[in-house]
């Protein structure tokens, strides 16, 4: 029993810092291309290097993280030709996953995303970055699992965690970020409606304009400002 105790208390604790460097990661308190210091790392974060190491693999299973052999590891730092392939796969999934969950969804799937999309809308009102960016993370993870496909959702999840941190900063542009609200609620109506083909179209533009926009802050220094300069 004791033993039992102790291994969820350790996982729990792997998830949280986890959970907190992902957070960290995402929203670019730990710079693209940056090696992630364990030493720093360990005395930020208040954990020893066991389950700041387990948490670190996790992330880099999930792509945030790359592991390089003699720099140990390094915050995923994307080329342009990594965002225009990445991000052209990701809009086909996001697609599918939209058109299968218009066919699929429940009731009660439809009324969490639209919970979701209400708490997403009050982070707006209140220019809350961080947490609309959170709750819209967990409104296009929800349209995935609607899907009921678990290969695509694997897939999707795999795919998009490379992108997270890009994905944050498309929205710190005011006229950027109502435009992809705008979007959202498009996403809600045609979800509600259970128009497939109406939301695999709104979600592949939704998509592609991340990219684009990534492309452009990419492009004049705004997303990796030290290669810019370098340039």
């Amino acid at each position: 029993m004791t033993a039992d105790i102790i291994e969820i208390s350790r996982l729990a604790l792997h998830d949280q810092v986890a959970s907190r460097l992902r957070t960290m990661l995402v929203e670019g308190l730990i710079a693209p291309g940056a090696k992630l210091n364990e030493r720093e790392l360990c005395l930020q974060l208040r954990v020893s290097r066991t389950p700041l190491r387990e948490a670190i693999k996790l992330l880099a299973a999930e792509g945030l993280v790359d592991l390089l052999p003699n720099r140990g590891a390094v915050a995923v730092k994307l080329t342009e030709a990594d965002v225009l392939n990445t991000f052209e796969v990701l809009a086909m999934l996001e697609g599918m996953s939209g058109e299968l969950a218009a066919k699929r969804i429940t009731d009660e799937e439809l009324a969490e995303v639209r919970a979701l999309h209400y708490e997403m809308m009050a982070c707006f009102a209140r220019r809350d970055l961080s947490g609309y960016y959170r709750l819209n993370a967990r409104i296009h993870t929800a349209i995935n699992e609607a899907a009921g496909n678990p290969v695509l959702a694997s897939t999707y999840r795999s795919i998009n965690a490379r992108v997270q941190s890009l994905r944050f900063r498309t929205n710190q542009n005011d006229a950027k970020w109502k435009h992809a609200v705008e979007e959202h609620e498009q996403m809600i109506v045609a979800l509600a409606a259970r128009d497939a083909a109406g939301l695999r179209k709104v979600l592949i533009s939704h998509v592609m304009r991340k990219r684009d926009t990534v492309l452009e802050l990419m492009r004049t220094g705004q997303i990796y400002p030290q290669a810019q300069k370098a340039s």
